[in-house]
């Protein structure tokens, strides 16, 4: 067999499908971004946020194989490491995601709050994947952590740009991505970039990764997801089918009703069409889950389990707190917490203690404030289906 060797520009097109074939991209689009918009304005605890980047790192190392059980995540990050090299190796990549997603989305806010948002150019640049890249492998000695390939590359029945040409390609990607105007059109961008980067393949090793990660980056960066969601799920959830459509759009023009540039315009089309979909899946799916009208009573039903079931020193009264504490997505004093339960001091002290022990509630130091909690046994109350490998876990 033939392959087709790619060093000129003109190979990469098309980007994006042409206009006349966006009209309902970018209808999907514009229901994601009115959807997600409506998401992301409810206020939840951080806790939430951190559990959902545990999530995405299980999820994006479940489609390339190599992932830990989230029980093994949460132990990671209290510092408990598997004995097994294999294992403990894992830990630390779920771990190494999480701190790069929580690295770049604290950058992206940064420049937010400052009036200085960055510019598409900056989202779409090499630094920004090199930056990505090496925040996820820097503690992998297989790996050179930041470092475009220096070698040819054949991935299936595609093979990657030339080394020498790799340059080209990268700057046509982040200059034409990068100067997409906002909005829907910059959805369907988000979508097809994630694509041609894959396509690119610019590092040895790790870009299913580094697009994943990359795509989740553009997201926040658009107001989109506030770490409330993330396609990554979505794209876990249908694995198969994101590598299928995903090596289609690698594949030539189908003849001269497939568009003019050099790869096929209509499956370019369908894999945007599948990305919008995973994404309105996933908003959908979050906002059932967060509604604040059903939220009160699964933490009733939490503490009843705790209380009755368990008998963990939990109990019921401290639902009036623990439910301020979730829609004020902050913290609070222990003495306040101990006073809205309506306990005396002694019986809700003890209240107190067993709701951090069970990881119900979350405190930096002994005396310090606390905050909402959301331990992985909890998840089959707080938010039934949100990750059903956590709730078997937990169960275990």
């Amino acid at each position: 067999m033939t392959f087709k060797l790619y060093g000129a520009i003109h190979q990469f097109e098309p980007l994006l499908p042409s206009e006349f074939k966006q009209g309902h991209l970018l209808s999907k689009a514009h229901d994601v971004m009115r959807l997600a918009t409506q998401l992301v304005t409810q206020p939840v605890p951080d806790e939430l946020r951190e559990l959902l980047r545990g999530m995405n790192s299980y999820y994006t190392n479940r489609i390339e194989g190599q992932h830990t059980r989230p029980l093994e995540i949460e132990q990671a990050l209290n510092k408990d490491f598997s004995h097994d090299p294999a294992t403990a190796n894992k830990q630390k990549l779920a771990l190494a995601h999480m701190a790069a997603e929580r690295q770049i989305e604290r950058h992206i806010d940064a420049h937010t709050h400052a009036a200085s948002a960055l510019t598409g150019q900056q989202l779409y640049s090499s630094q920004l994947l090199r930056y990505v890249h090496h925040q996820l492998f820097a503690g992998d000695t297989a790996f050179e952590a930041g470092v475009f390939r220096h070698q040819e590359v054949q991935v299936g029945q595609h093979v990657a740009p030339t080394v020498k040409s790799l340059p080209l390609f990268l700057d046509r990607w982040s200059a034409y991505y990068g100067g997409v105007r906002r909005g829907e059109a910059a959805l369907l961008a988000t979508a097809a970039a994630h694509q041609r980067l894959g396509w690119m393949h610019p590092f040895a090793d790790g870009n299913g990764r580094v697009m994943r990660l990359h795509t989740h980056t553009l997201l926040y960066a658009q107001g989109l997801t506030r770490g409330l969601w993330s396609p990554l799920r979505g794209f876990a959830k249908t694995t198969q089918r994101y590598y299928a459509l995903l090596a289609a759009a690698d594949e030539s023009r189908r003849g001269d009703l497939d568009g003019r540039g050099n790869l096929s315009e209509s499956a370019l089309s369908a894999w945007i069409d599948y990305v919008l979909d995973v994404c309105l899946d996933q908003i959908q799916f979050m906002r059932e889950l967060l509604k604040l009208s059903t939220m009160e009573q699964r933490m009733a039903a939490a503490l009843n389990f705790e209380q009755h079931t368990l008998r963990s020193g939990v109990r019921t009264e401290a639902l009036k707190p623990l439910h301020y504490l979730w829609l004020g997505g902050h913290s609070m004093e222990r003495g306040d917490f101990k006073m809205m339960t309506g306990l005396g001091d002694r019986i809700a002290t003890n209240v107190l203690t067993a709701l951090i022990q069970r990881g119900l509630l979350k405190s930096d130091s002994p005396q310090g404030k606390v905050r909402f909690g959301i331990p992985l046994h909890a998840l089959r109350f707080y938010f039934p289906a949100l990750w059903p490998e956590a709730e078997a876990d937990a169960a275990a």
